[in-house]
């Protein structure tokens, strides 16, 4: 854990950020003992980051946990919706060179199990058991292969009709763009599947993925899995697998998820993120973000260094 006396950075992100936030966050760090060095503006009206430091051992004489500060400054900006991270400087500063993601709900707009669900008239059945395994009340494994078992006999272009309203996450090509600019590999690590991951992977030409892969059989859904489970703690052995083979430390990585079956990467990376994620991931994450593309101000990037990367 890091020391009380090293320089932290407190990233605050809102749409808008009003003065009456800023005032708030200033007073509630001051409360907690930190000093505040510079405020910089990221994106005017939108983002600005404080860079602060203990008073002294005195004033903080215990060790800063930022993960615990993150949570305490979210709760009381609660009214302002205020997105709010703190990292230690040092790490906030290291450089980032992969970054991992959820495919559904992360980095698109939907859940492909409920989606096919619907094609296969059992939506509401399919819906209530993703939310419970998401919610990490029940084992994904198990929720996923009651799922799936309740679309057997679904044609194969139901598929199709799925991928065809699939919305990509807005801010997420962007996300990608700048940090493929950046030096950065990216990665798609889901429990979702085969037919729609790879075809995303290759629109927007991420690097590596890991997905289940349904059984087809006189083109239609036997309602079984092919392989094993893509749970969390599959999830993180492959993305350590990728670390390992690109040479890539701990602290160079971020992950962006939105589920339970994410928490084991979100907890891992150097800069582990939940997205508009379910309550149990907010509480269990480091941070949480509310739009996937300021996850680039927390590599300490304004609005005008993305601009001119995406322009």
């Amino acid at each position: 854990m890091p020391s009380p006396r090293q320089p932290y950075v407190v990233t605050c992100i809102g749409s808008p950020l009003l003065f009456s936030a800023i005032s708030e966050i200033v007073n509630r760090l001051t409360l907690e003992g930190f000093h505040l060095h510079r405020m910089p503006s990221l994106s005017e009206g939108v983002c600005l980051e404080m860079v602060v430091s203990a008073l002294s051992p005195k004033t903080v004489p215990h060790l800063i946990d930022p993960r615990s500060l993150t949570h305490k400054l979210a709760a009381a900006l609660s009214p302002w919706r205020v997105d709010i991270v703190v990292q230690p400087q040092a790490l906030y500063r290291r450089k980032k060179r992969l970054l991992v993601m959820d495919m559904d709900s992360t980095l698109v707009q939907m859940e492909g199990i409920d989606e096919l669900a619907k094609e296969a008239g059992v939506g509401q059945q399919v819906a209530q058991i993703t939310y419970r395994a998401m919610n990490g009340e029940i084992a994904f494994g198990e929720a996923l292969r009651e799922r799936v078992r309740l679309l057997k006999g679904l044609p194969v272009e139901a598929m199709h009709r799925v991928y065809k309203r699939t919305v990509i996450t807005p801010g997420a090509e962007k996300l990608i763009a700048v940090v493929k600019k950046l030096g950065c590999k990216v990665a798609v690590l889901s429990g979702g599947f085969d037919y729609f991951v790879s075809r995303v992977q290759k629109k927007l030409g991420i690097d590596h993925s890991l997905f289940h892969v349904l059984q087809i059989k006189n083109g239609k859904l036997t309602g079984e899995i092919v392989g094993g489970i893509v749970d969390g703690e599959v999830k993180l052995r492959q993305m350590k697998v990728i670390m390992q083979r690109e040479g890539i430390q701990r602290d160079e990585v971020i992950v962006i998820g939105d589920g339970a079956n994410d928490l084991p990467m979100i907890t891992h990376a150097g800069l582990g993120i939940a997205f508009n994620a379910k309550p149990r991931v907010r509480e269990l994450a480091p941070c949480h973000l509310t739009r996937i593309d300021t996850a680039l101000y927390l590599l300490g990037l304004s609005e005008a260094q993305i601009v001119r990367m995406t322009g």
